[in-house]
C-alpha cells in the first residue's frame, strides 16, 4: 500500500531551506505550474523530500483564491508522490508555483499539469 500522507516532515517551513532554495536552486516550467528544486548534496543533510507551495498576491488578491489552489497543488504532491520522487529523486528540496492569473478549474486541470510536469522533468 502506497503512503499518502503529507507529514510534517516533509513539508518545507525552515526558513534558511526556502533561502537556500532561492539562492541555488534550478526553476523549471512547463504549463501553469513552476518549480524550483534543489537537489542533495553532501552540504546539504536532507532526511527525505521537502515540499512547499506558494501562489503569488500578484495574481490572486484573494486569499481564498490562493489558500484552494495551494490545497489543490498539495492534494497533488499527496496522490502522485511517487511519480514525482521518480522525476525528481529523493532528498529534494521544492517549491512549487502556480504561475498564471487563471484560476484552476477543477482538481483535474492541476493534476494533470503536475503530471505533465513531473514527465517533463523525467525525459532529460
Amino acid at each position: 500500500m502506497n503512503n499518502f500522507k503529507y507529514s510534517k516532515e516533509e513539508k518545507l517551513k525552515k526558513n534558511n531551506e526556502i533561502t537556500l532554495l532561492f539562492e541555488k536552486g534550478k526553476w523549471r516550467t512547463c504549463g501553469h505550474l513552476r518549480i524550483i528544486i534543489l537537489k542533495n548534496k553532501p552540504t546539504l543533510p536532507v532526511e527525505n523530500t521537502k515540499f512547499g507551495v506558494s501562489v503569488s498576491k500578484k495574481y490572486f488578491k484573494r486569499a481564498v483564491h490562493r489558500n484552494r489552489i495551494k490545497r489543490l497543488l498539495r492534494e497533488c504532491f499527496r496522490l502522485h508522490k511517487d511519480v514525482f520522487k521518480e522525476a525528481f529523486g529523493d532528498k529534494t528540496i521544492v517549491m512549487l508555483f502556480w504561475a498564471s492569473p487563471e484560476m484552476p478549474a477543477k482538481f483535474q486541470d492541476v493534476e494533470t499539469e503536475f503530471i505533465k510536469l513531473c514527465q517533463a522533468q523525467k525525459k532529460p
